[in-house]
């Protein structure tokens, strides 16, 4: 398969993914003692997204023809555990999105044969 054929087809399965994925929003509270979560709110947030976070694709090992193209097209860059990291840098400061777009991502690139999983955290 093309390398760009490939890309294309795991960035859709990523979209996909991001569309069929049900998000928990989140309220952020301001305390009046921010040491007291009992003490009174001064202010509220409504967070649709979620929880905020990172994801990142990575791909083992960096001289692969898929790793090389991330890099050749601004895409990635090499990651300090060797390899090559994607970042995923859509769907704002959603963790959960980014997580479903990098596992459906790299799953596409493992079902043919490229070794990818998916580093992620919470911000």
């Amino acid at each position: 398969m093309q390398i760009e054929s490939l890309y294309t087809q795991a960035h859709n399965a990523g979209n996909v993914a991001v569309t069929q994925t049900a998000v928990t929003p989140m309220i952020v509270s301001q305390h009046a003692n921010p040491l007291d979560d009992g003490s009174e709110t001064i202010k509220q947030w409504y967070v649709e997204d979620g929880v905020c976070g990172f994801a990142s694709v990575i791909i083992k090992p960096a001289n692969s023809k898929f790793a090389k193209f991330l890099v050749a097209n601004q895409l990635g860059r090499k990651h300090y555990a060797g390899g090559v990291s994607m970042s995923i840098r859509d769907f704002n400061q959603s963790l959960t999105k980014k997580e479903a777009y990098a596992y459906a991502f790299a799953k596409v690139l493992n079902d043919n044969g490229i070794n990818a999983y998916v580093d992620s955290r919470m911000d």
